[in-house]
Parts: structure tokens; C-alpha cells; sequence
């Protein structure tokens, strides 16, 4: 570019002496005042002197002031504004929107239904799944109601209004609605089929009147109800999407009980009916499960009732019970039920009274009669002849596992097993009477129960399950884990749903705020070097003042 043309100052060709004369002043103004007739040109005082500038000069000699310059840099904040106002928009909070999944959990002894959401825009991937409603079922479970099916299906009618309203509408046609059956149905399917299919078909035809996308009512096998379980535990407590070490799963219903743990000391080929494999978050594991059906605490009630009254008495002293309590029961509801039916006696009169010792020490020998300890084909076992590998890890007891044991204020595990112990025969031991004064609130059927549910619990973990004095501080009873129950629903509507990939997904080096932030700097950085380029390479003129 070349320079503005400058004309150069002019030297005097008059001395002082052959200057000619002045014109006549005019008049006086005040000598800081200079006027100049050219157009453009500013007067200056430099020196008692006045000089005159060239405005135009000056703006071209300053290339800031340039047409090109002042657009580039117009370009430039307008593009910085733009990057900002993206990142800001892209990154700001936005409505989230979620789906929706309903379980519903038809135990032995009660139903449930859970609801779980979670983020619409994650499903199959990341989106963490919550639940955010449950709802118990009025009455028993729908195994019970085999000779009426109808009401079985008319049960989940109060419930199921609920979830309507807890879902929102418009994503009524879009949850799916679930059904599993545990232990009761799969006691029920033995004993009588027709009656179990009838029962199925009451609930399918109930739950079909509602605005859900029902995906069916099905009998889960207890290896499912074990596994899912499993999967329940650790996915809440972030063990599966981390790789961490998982965490074993105990849990008692009413009809059966579950143990699943995964253990180095087990790869199936032992006994393979016991394994379950899993490919989650990109990790293999290979599960040992076992169902004990029968075993649940209702179940197992039976068969301890059924071991002190195999002669046909009219009257019994059980040490599981408290003293002073008494009850007359009848022989043919105490047998009516698959685990038990085939031990009846043959003469029993139609009723016993049963009645209570208190006794820890001998409800435990009770309590063992239940289990087979001796026939084992395997390296080692629980009970029953069936194969269990040592255990591993720490456990979470969930169900009634918890509920008994909440009540009992044993969940501590932290305690010594012998001061628990302690505590338990302590509250079997306490009289009926001072025992309803102190829980006055609580059903009277629940309440004579506890201190045979505590002594099975404990037995079962211990003898069982082979649990010592050190491995017990393992074991965590556990209702809720973040908010959302423990159980095999949560489990079982992930499998259902595909929400555990089967391989960690794929994640970006930076997080998308991070990214856009990155961008904007290096952006801003780019054009101040440009705006900074252009300054040093525009040419400089050198200042040639004008002296008049």
C-alpha cells in the first residue's frame, strides 16, 4: 500500500530584512486561535507555532480506523457472540422427559406394584433407571384366591387406578406392564394346574382394561427370581456399570428364598443347573443361584408345624412362640399346601391347640429339622444336597429378611453374631402378653411369628448357608437401595427392556460442555492473533507535520 501523498514544508526564501511589509492585521483574536481557510487541514499549537494536520492523513496513516479493518473486527465479535450464545443454549437446562415401566410383584403372601422411569433420551444406553411408586395390594396373593380367579384379577383394580394417575397420560400407550408370579403360583401350577392357568387368565383380562401396553403375566422360575435380583442390587448400587466388585443377593418371600453371588470358586461346571451367565457394561459374570422353594418363612412355618404334629396331637408346646400364647388351629389348613400335604397324619383330629414355651435355643433344634444336612453328592453344600460354592463378598438381605429383622432391631451387623443371638433369645423368651403391650399397633398373627422368623433367619444364614461369626458383618438387610426397593422387579423389567447394555457404551474424550468451551476459546484466541497479524503487517507512514 502506499503512503498518502504529504507535502513537504517549504523553506522561507525571505530574510527579515527583504521580507516585504505585513498587510494590515486584522483585528485581535486571541493568539491560540488559528483559522485555516483549507478545507480538512487542523490547526495545532506546537512550539508557539501553529501546525497543520491533514485529518484525512491521519485516519489512513491509522489502520484501525480503515473500512476493511472495522468490518473484520464487526465479523469477528459477531462471530465470538455467536460461539458464546451456542454454548450457552446448548448447555442450558432443558425439561426432561422420561418413559415409564410398571412391575407387578404377585408374591405368595401379597402383590405389589412397583412404577420406574427413566430419561426418554438415554433408553438402551445410559439412562438410570428409578422407581417412583409402589403400591401394596389389598389381601393375600392371587395364588390364594384359586377357587374365586375372578378376584384375583379384581385385586390390582385400586392399584392400578393409582397408576394411572402417577404416569402421565400421554405416556400411557407407550409404558409397558408387567407381571411375574413367584413361589405361591409355582406351588399352586404343582398342585393344581387348571386352577393356576384360570388364575392367569382372571389377572390378563383385569389388567388389559387399563390404557398401559400390557406385555403379559408369567411364572417366573426361582432361578429367575434369583438372578433378577441380583441384577436389582448391583445395578442400583452402581456395581455393574463400574465393573466393581458385585454384590450377593439373600432373599426370603413367603414360599421360597433365593441366595445369588458370583464367586471365583464357581465356573458352572459343578453344577450347572446352579449357573446363570451374564454379559453387562461390557463384563462377563458368571452367577451361582439357587432357589429353596418351600423355604420361604410362611412355608417353612408349616413344615415346622407339620415336624411337632406328625403324630396327630391335640395339643403342642412350641418353643417358637412366646409363653402364654395360645391358638387352636386346624390339621387341614396346616396341610394345605404342597409342601406339606404328603406329611398329614392319618388320624389327626380336625383341630390342635397350639401353644407357646419361648425357648430360643430348642425353636432352633425345631428349626433344623427342617434342613437335610447330610446328603451331599457335591465338594460341598447348603443343605439339602444341593451345591453351593464358598462364599464371596458382601451381601444385601432384602424382603423379609429385612422387614424380620427390622422389627426384631437386628439389622446391625456390625454386632456380634452371639449378641444377636442373645437379643433374639431374649425376645422369644418375653411373655405374650408384656410382648402384644409393646407392639399393640402390629396384627396379632404377625406379631406371634417373629421369634420364629428371627430363629429361622439366623439359622438359615448360618447353618444353611454356612455364614460364620466373621463372614455375618457381610451381610447388609437392606429395604431400599437409592430410593427404590430391593427385589427382582427392577431387575426383571431391565432385562425385559434391554435398558443394561450388554457393552459399555461409547463415550466422547470430553463432555459436550467442556467440547464447546474448548472451541470458543481457541476461536476468540484465532481472531485476536488475525486482528494482531494484520496490525504488524500494515505499512507505517511517517508523520510529516505541515508549518504555515
Amino acid at each position: 500500500m502506499l503512503c498518502p501523498f504529504s507535502p513537504l514544508p517549504v523553506p522561507s526564501i525571505f530574510s527579515s530584512s527583504t521580507r516585504p511589509p505585513l498587510p494590515t492585521p486584522l483585528p485581535a483574536r486571541p493568539p491560540h486561535f488559528s483559522f485555516s481557510v483549507a478545507i480538512g487541514l487542523s490547526p495545532f499549537l506546537v512550539s508557539g507555532k501553529f501546525i497543520e494536520v491533514d485529518d484525512r492523513e491521519m485516519k489512513e496513516k491509522n489502520p484501525w480506523q480503515t473500512p476493511v479493518t472495522i468490518i473484520i473486527t464487526v465479523i469477528g465479535v459477531i462471530a465470538i457472540v455467536a460461539l458464546v450464545t451456542v454454548a450457552v443454549l446448548q448447555n442450558r437446562p432443558v425439561p426432561q422427559k422420561y418413559k415409564y415401566g410398571i412391575v407387578l410383584d404377585a408374591g405368595s403372601s401379597h402383590t405389589a406394584l412397583y412404577i420406574y422411569e427413566w430419561p426418554a433420551e438415554k433408553d438402551n444406553n445410559t439412562g438410570r433407571v428409578e422407581q417412583t411408586y409402589s403400591c401394596k395390594v389389598d389381601g393375600k396373593g392371587i395364588s390364594s384366591y384359586a377357587s374365586a380367579p375372578l378376584k384375583a384379577g379384581e385385586s390390582l383394580t385400586l392399584c392400578m387406578q393409582n397408576a394411572v394417575r402417577k404416569v402421565p397420560e400421554k405416556r400411557h400407550h407407550e409404558t409397558p406392564l408387567y407381571l411375574g408370579a413367584t413361589a405361591g403360583m409355582r406351588l399352586l401350577n404343582m398342585e393344581n394346574r387348571s386352577a393356576s392357568d384360570k388364575v392367569f387368565q382372571a389377572v390378563e383380562a383385569a389388567l388389559q382394561k387399563f390404557p398401559f401396553s400390557y406385555q403379559g403375566a408369567r411364572l417366573l422360575s426361582g432361578q429367575e427370581e434369583g438372578a433378577f435380583g441380583w441384577v436389582t442390587v448391583n445395578y442400583l448400587d452402581d456395581r455393574l456399570k463400574q465393573g466393581l466388585e458385585t454384590t450377593g443377593a439373600l432373599d426370603l418371600g413367603g414360599a421360597s428364598t433365593q441366595i445369588s453371588f458370583v464367586s471365583d470358586n464357581f465356573d458352572g461346571s459343578e453344577s450347572p443347573s446352579n449357573s446363570v451367565t451374564f454379559r453387562l457394561y461390557g463384563n462377563d459374570y458368571n452367577l451361582y443361584t439357587h432357589s429353596f422353594l418351600c423355604y420361604g418363612k410362611d412355608q417353612v412355618l408349616r413344615m415346622a408345624l407339620a415336624h411337632q404334629t406328625e403324630s396327630g396331637p391335640t395339643t403342642i408346646l412350641d418353643p417358637c412362640f412366646h409363653s402364654g400364647y395360645t391358638e387352636t388351629k386346624n390339621y387341614s389348613v396346616l396341610y394345605d399346601s404342597p409342601c406339606v400335604s404328603n406329611r398329614k397324619p392319618q388320624r389327626a383330629p380336625a383341630t390342635f391347640t397350639h401353644t407357646g414355651k419361648g425357648n430360643f435355643q430348642q425353636c432352633q433344634e425345631v428349626v433344623k429339622s427342617v434342613f437335610n444336612f447330610t446328603a451331599c453328592t457335591y465338594s460341598q453344600c447348603s443343605f439339602n444336597g444341593v451345591f453351593q460354592p464358598l462364599l464371596q463378598g458382601p451381601f444385601g438381605a432384602f424382603s423379609a429378611y429385612y422387614f424380620v429383622m427390622n422389627f426384631l432391631n437386628l439389622t446391625d451387623t456390625s454386632i456380634t453374631l452371639e449378641a444377636v443371638k442373645e437379643k433374639l433369645m431374649n425376645y422369644c423368651a418375653t411373655p405374650w402378653n408384656k410382648i402384644m403391650q409393646q407392639h399393640s399397633g402390629v396384627k396379632l398373627n404377625y406379631l406371634a411369628e417373629y421369634c420364629f422368623s428371627g430363629t429361622y433367619i439366623l439359622t438359615l444364614l448360618t447353618e444353611g448357608y454356612n455364614f460364620t461369626s466373621e463372614s455375618y458383618s457381610n451381610i447388609k438387610f437392606i429395604k431400599k437401595i437409592k430410593g427404590s426397593d430391593a427385589g427382582w422387579t427392577l431387575g426383571y423389567m431391565l432385562n425385559l427392556t434391554n435398558m443394561i447394555p450388554a457393552e459399555a457404551p461409547d463415550s466422547p474424550p470430553l463432555p459436550h460442555a467442556g467440547y464447546v468451551s474448548i472451541v470458543t476459546v481457541i476461536a476468540i484466541l484465532l481472531f485476536v492473533l488475525f486482528i494482531l497479524s494484520l496490525r504488524l503487517l500494515w505499512p507505517r507512514c511517517p508523520k510529516r507535520p505541515q508549518i504555515i
